[in-house]
């Protein structure tokens, strides 16, 4: 990729941040990241920075991110959301869906399953 893309990852813990931005930079130097520690502050960011791509977690404080998902569609509806859920969050991963979220990780995720969704949303763009 030539030109710089940004990626908002939101999820309230610190460690699932960093992890997943690790592994984004792995794919591409370039993308720059951009961090909410919940859903409030992701729909915020989300207005400012305008990402390519964008990770939430579903379970998180202030806001969570089915609600997330809907403010952000309803500003951008061709926002490129990525849900990143745990086992057990099935039935709240189908809501984040119908919202409108475009795709999901599971948590634990490997680096070889960010790496293809990355590759997959960025390319796109």
């Amino acid at each position: 990729m030539s030109n710089t893309k940004t990626v908002l990852i939101c999820d309230d813990s610190i460690l699932a941040r960093k992890q997943l931005g690790d592994v984004i930079r792995k794919f591409d130097s370039e993308i720059e990241i951009v961090q909410a520690t919940n859903g409030e502050e992701a729909v915020e960011k989300y207005k400012e920075v305008h990402p390519a791509l964008t990770f939430l977690d579903i379970v998180m404080p202030k806001m969570d991110g089915i609600t997330a998902v809907k403010n952000i569609v309803e500003y951008d509806e061709d926002a490129d959301i990525v849900i990143v859920s745990s086992v057990g969050t099935q039935t709240q991963l189908k809501a984040a869906i119908e919202a409108g979220a475009r795709d999901f990780v599971q948590k634990p995720f490997s680096e070889s399953q960010v790496d293809k969704i990355v590759r997959a949303h960025l390319e796109e763009a």
